[in-house]
């Protein structure tokens, strides 16, 4: 079992403005994926990274659509590509969390590694992407949510997700009526 790192996530956050080079970091981590779990796995790039023109924390969100029986399995091999274990994200109903950090042109960045065991849960992260990278005007007022969440939370990952959870969850019942 690889030892957990409690300073993993102790970074300040700052909202950094869309970099167009997020797509192409997440497709050369899906392929390590890819080449560990196999390619009929459901991998999607996820959160603020995968919507262009959004900004956010920078962090690479990476959905894995996980067959329950496959879990430990995937866990190990993940944790065999860098990927840790994160005490404040353990497993619940919905997904399992993992993170490693990689470098990118002399920059560190984070990827989030998000092993989604219910189908709700997997469908609420692709409707959101995709209503929101199709109507600018929510994208706009999520950018502003963001910015905002940083300020509130300082540095607290639980208040900054606190601060955007009703937001979040009132767009994923939006999108999912309207079916964007």
């Amino acid at each position: 079992m690889v030892k957990e790192n409690p300073h993993i996530n102790k970074q300040k956050y700052v909202f950094l403005p869309y970099n167009k080079q997020y797509p192409s970091m997440f497709l050369k981590e899906k392929n390590k994926i890819e080449k560990s779990l196999g390619k009929n796995i459901k991998i999607e790039h996820v959160g603020s990274t995968s919507i262009p023109g959004l900004g956010g924390k920078g962090i690479i969100d990476i959905a894995i659509k996980t067959p329950r029986n496959k879990i430990n399995q995937f866990i190990d091999k993940l944790k065999r590509l860098g990927y840790e274990s994160n005490l404040e994200h353990q497993r619940t109903d919905k997904s399992i969390f993992l993170q490693k950090k990689i470098k990118h042109k002399r920059k560190e960045r984070r990827i989030h590694i998000h092993l989604t065991l219910n189908n709700k849960f997997w469908n609420s992260f692709i409707v959101f992407r995709d209503y929101i990278r199709n109507h600018d005007k929510e994208r706009n007022e999520y950018a502003k949510i963001k910015k905002e969440a940083v300020k509130y939370a300082k540095g607290h990952s639980q208040k900054y997700r606190e601060y955007k959870k009703k937001f979040l969850e009132n767009l994923i019942k939006k999108a999912l009526k309207t079916k964007y």
